[in-house]
């Protein structure tokens, strides 16, 4: 049974350049790179609320796929807008733009400079999760 996002891995084929873009984007540093000494082969964030992780996976250790294919991961933000357009200065190029998805749910995606789509979304339903597991004072 599905429990919850656990860990998106992206591929890049410069991994030291990936975890610099994904550093800027995401404001944090990574907690996790092996190897420790030369150069990276996978490199893991722990981002947000619930510490949802992202690696950054050397692109010759990838599986087999068609361009294009695969899902699209969503991760949350405030403001969709905002991240889109922020993702897109920072050098991603659009994949889909902001887009209502329905009452309390906005997406868009950009893929990022290595290859892969990043998609965010507002999502009440996130919101209402978090609210619900925040203990009240």
């Amino acid at each position: 049974m599905l429990r919850g996002l656990t860990t998106i891995t992206y591929f890049a084929a410069d991994v030291a350049a990936a975890v610099a873009w994904y550093a800027e984007v995401l404001v944090v540093e990574p907690y996790f790179v092996r190897p420790v000494d030369g150069p990276p082969a996978y490199v893991e964030f722990r981002i947000g609320d619930y510490q949802h992780e992202l690696g950054l996976l050397d692109r010759r250790f990838a599986p087999p796929v068609s361009p294009g294919a695969g899902p699209i991961a969503y991760w949350a933000v405030d403001d969709v807008e905002a991240a889109y357009g922020r993702l897109l200065v920072l050098g991603a190029t659009p994949h889909d733009k902001p887009t209502e998805r329905g009452e309390g749910f906005v997406t868009a995606s950009v893929t990022d400079p290595f290859g892969n789509v990043l998609g965010v979304m507002y999502n009440q339903h996130y919101l209402n999760v978090l609210a619900a597991s925040t203990p009240r004072t």
